[in-house]
């Protein structure tokens, strides 16, 4: 009887092994110039499978940028990044200096390659809107995120809309239906294998944390060097439940910006009598209650509360910001205490100065459609568990208004995954594995959009893996000008496989605007990270009346 069980059971295998697709061909990567005359930046781009489960059916492009190693007598390897998103383009990291960063700091030791997941960028894009004036037409009669009960269900109508205007041209995008992180983990995969490297080297910011994630659950044997910096818990992310995370966490960072801003005093522009907070208390009292109107030249715009906790939740990205955002509140509260035009006109050209710089720090190619908010739905709303009905949304609302009035500002947008299908190749799970090679997670104490507690949550899920945390501010850290101590030990690990020692937290940079002082004394620009800022919705320009 038991020898029949088992031949049935062998019978099965058999079966099941017999349906499982064949391994996808290996592409080759055909490098180029990709500026005439410009040396060491090669260009290539690549077909993978539109569809996993038919590996030698339909194909789409991947676009990929490289910086060769300059040290090509001891290559490693190479080592691929993504800058987050979902929808950052990691051709563009390459493009922005990133390749020349890191082949100066990892020894010249690793071709540096950025590619743009696919449905993103130069990879075969998806694109809803004939221009990126219409896509902004169609958003236009919303508010950032809805603080009145009435704008709630017009403001759930049209992002819920954002999927019925993506898939009515379906059949001309196929890509839509299959831009999931599984499908990127595999399309990651492949191309490790186009490279010929045996295993996997890999340096993921934000979103991108979630790109290894998946690929160390679904290839745990081919790592050799992953970092995830800025993590988010897999489990919250890929089920929707990221809010509960989000209602609480950008606030914690703002309370560390009002703490900073009192200890440096008259260094902080905000600083004055009661503190820094309860200045940014009262324009916010009076924001929600209406809105602040600034003339230019004749026109009259408005500044909105949604505008003010849109651009607060922005600037908790960049510690480095926090001073000039500073100063810039602190026109907005002398607008708002005496109404003065003056000052209202100031503080608006000290936020079009502040978004300006941001803007520069992650700047958007011109005469190309920038895709990267249609994509942000198209790869998260395919992957993540969201409800469907109105109901439930403004439920949520109340929820992450509960945590605190930053919440909102992170839930609404979702609204476009009520009407999004789930991609067929999603992978959801389980998240906890061991792998070839130790994971580094790195997270910092304070960070807006991921929270440390997914970078703790994240290192007990990869078994082996070590958390390196920063004691500091802002979003992500290696490699962004923040702290030494974090670029040496990720530096340590990827080139030599050294895992950092246990509980180790590297200091705090000092204070954001002690330091600004410093710098403007000593003639220094202000610097900002060139990955870690929002990349869903840029900041809002005011409204006109």
């Amino acid at each position: 009887m038991a020898s029949t069980r088992s031949s049935a059971r062998i019978a099965r295998i058999l079966v099941l092994a017999a349906r499982k697709p064949p391994p996808p061909q290996v592409p080759a990567i055909e490098w180029r110039p990709c500026i005439e005359g410009v040396e060491n930046l090669d260009c290539a781009s690549v077909q993978v499978p539109l569809d996993y489960r038919n590996p030698y059916g339909r194909k789409t492009t991947v676009a990929l940028a490289r910086v060769p190693a300059a040290d090509r007598d001891n290559r490693i390897g190479t080592l691929f990044l993504n800058p987050g998103g979902p929808g950052g383009s990691g051709v563009d990291m390459i493009y922005n200096g990133w390749g020349d960063l890191l082949n100066r700091v990892l020894g010249g030791r690793f071709d540096i390659v950025g590619f743009d997941p696919r449905g993103i960028g130069e990879s075969t894009p998806i694109q809803c809107w004939d221009s990126d004036d219409d896509r902004n037409a169609y958003l236009q009669d919303q508010p950032v995120f809805p603080y009145r009960t009435a704008q709630e269900r017009p403001f759930f109508e049209t992002y819920r809309g954002v999927a019925y205007h993506c898939f009515a041209n379906a059949k001309s995008q196929p890509i839509l239906n299959f831009m999931t992180t599984g499908d990127v983990a595999r399309d990651l995969d492949l191309l490790r294998r186009a490279v010929g490297d045996s295993r996997l080297n890999y340096l993921g910011y934000s979103y991108g944390s979630y790109i290894g994630s998946t690929y160390a659950n679904l290839f745990p044997r081919n790592i050799r060097a992953m970092v995830i910096d800025g993590v988010l818990d897999p489990r919250q992310w890929s089920s929707g439940l990221q809010i509960k995370t989000d209602r609480v966490g950008p606030y914690h960072v703002l309370l560390e910006f009002f703490r900073q801003c009192d200890l440096a005093r008259k260094d902080c522009a905000l600083f004055g009598k009661g503190g820094s907070k309860a200045r940014y208390d009262f324009s916010m009292r009076l924001l929600k209650q209406s809105p602040l109107p600034i003339d230019i030249g004749g026109q009259q715009v408005e500044y909105t509360y949604d505008l003010f906790v849109s651009d607060t939740s922005g600037m908790m990205y960049s510690a480095e910001a926090w001073p000039l955002f500073a100063v810039c509140l602190n026109h907005l509260n002398g607008a708002l205490a005496r109404g003065d035009s003056g000052d209202a006109s100031e503080f608006l050209s000290c936020r079009n100065q502040l978004v300006g710089r941001l803007r520069d720090a992650a700047p958007i190619k011109k005469g190309f459609y920038d895709n990267s908010f249609e994509t942000y739905y198209a790869n998260h709303c395919s992957d993540a568990s969201y409800p469907y009905g109105f109901e439930w949304y403004s439920a949520i609302g109340r929820y992450a208004e509960a945590g605190s009035f930053l919440g909102p500002n992170w839930w609404w947008t979702n609204s476009a995954c009520a009407a999004w299908p789930k991609g067929p190749n999603r992978y959801t799970g389980p998240w906890k594995t061991g792998t070839s090679s130790r994971v580094l997670v790195v997270g910092n104490y304070f960070d807006p959009a991921t929270n440390y507690r997914g970078a703790v949550e994240t290192q007990k899920l990869l078994r082996g893996s070590r958390l390196l945390s920063y004691a500091g501010w802002g979003h992500v850290a290696s490699y962004t000008g923040r702290s030494q101590c974090v670029d040496d030990l990720v530096t340590d690990y990827i080139v030599n496989g050294t895992v950092p020692p246990k509980n180790i937290v590297c200091p705090a940079a000092p204070n954001p605007f002690v330091q600004a002082r410093i710098n403007a004394k000593a003639g220094k620009a202000l610097m900002l990270p060139t990955v870690g800022l929002p990349t869903l919705k840029p900041l809002a320009p005011a409204r006109p009346r």
